[in-house]
């Protein structure tokens, strides 16, 4: 900057003339309680509000957590998006919503590593900490996994979207639910059929929601793993994120052999859910997006094992 153009700057008002300027006004008097114990609660009223509420709480809570993968890499940080709540009665106006956040940020400062058995213990804490008989927390992250070319043995990283959630009741325990969505490739068997030579082929996107039993034990079974697995070994074949010409044909020439309908993918992955012990209840959708279609393709099943 030349002299010139220092010496014709602009000379602005303070910061505090700025913002009188910009519409701030000096504090008015006060004249309301500052101690806690002082002030209204209004959350905490008690008269008849007409209707119990299945859940009140907080939810879209982004919040780093730990993770443990039995796929490489074994233990990563990631970003968990919470859900939390609770039943209230009609007794009550509302719940302390302050009280979920503290929670979470006391097992973050103790380290937040993200399994069955820590999401059980936190949910019990937090339906004691609310007084209410219940509470449920779920959280969703990206699970990331190690994926190798099938020629190349050159290594990537793959993801999929993973959600646990707990739920907690004194009178009947907890129920687990895990969901799992990831990415496989389909190939048409109907335009493999018509077709001279060629057929078209869609990326699927395969969601598996899945109620484990009590005696489920993750420290035996990584279920991200088993979910995964079932999707991906019914596909016409996997996604990697690196694949160099061998892998490419070798990948080409897999789904070629394996050619899948989406309603195939989803009685397939049913057909591995169902042979999982410690699977009580599940649900599974595939949307294949058609690379010769402007629409998606989409199947859908649920079954209840206990209901046999």
């Amino acid at each position: 900057m030349n002299q010139t153009n220092i010496n014709t700057q602009k000379q602005l008002p303070s910061k505090e003339e700025r913002h009188k300027l910009f519409g701030s006004v000096d504090p008015g008097p006060r004249t309301k309680p500052i101690e806690k114990d002082e002030m209204a609660d209004l959350q905490n009223s008690r008269e008849d509000f007409l209707f119990d509420l299945d859940a009140v709480g907080i939810s879209n809570v982004k919040h780093p957590i730990r993770i443990y993968s039995s796929k490489k890499p074994e233990m990563q940080t990631t970003i968990g998006t919470f859900r939390f709540a609770s039943s209230i009665g009609k007794g009550s106006k509302g719940t302390n919503m302050s009280r979920f956040t503290e929670q979470l940020d006391r097992y973050h400062n103790d380290g937040f590593a993200v399994d069955i058995t820590t999401l059980k213990k936190f949910t019990k804490e937090l339906a004691d900490r609310l007084k209410q008989e219940d509470a449920e927390v779920e959280v969703s992250y990206p699970w990331f996994f190690e994926r190798r070319g099938p020629f190349s043995d050159l290594a990537g990283m793959n993801h999929a979207d993973a959600t646990m959630k707990v739920s907690y009741h004194q009178q009947t325990g907890y129920d687990v639910e895990v969901s799992l969505t990831g990415k496989i490739t389909t190939l048409c068997p109907c335009s493999k059929e018509i077709s001279e030579y060629s057929a078209h082929n869609q990326r699927g996107n395969v969601t598996m929601s899945v109620r484990l039993t009590e005696d489920f034990d993750e420290n035996d079974m990584d279920w991200k793993e088993a979910l995964l697995e079932a999707a991906e070994s019914n596909a016409s074949a996997r996604i990697h994120p690196v694949l160099k010409r061998p892998d490419e044909k070798a990948v080409t020439e897999q789904a070629y052999e394996n050619p899948r309908f989406v309603e195939d993918i989803v009685r397939l992955v049913a057909a591995d859910l169902y042979e999982l012990p410690y699977v009580e209840r599940f649900y599974v959708a595939c949307r294949n997006e058609e690379s010769i279609h402007l629409h998606d393709a989409i199947a859908e099943v649920t079954y209840d094992k206990t209901e046999e």
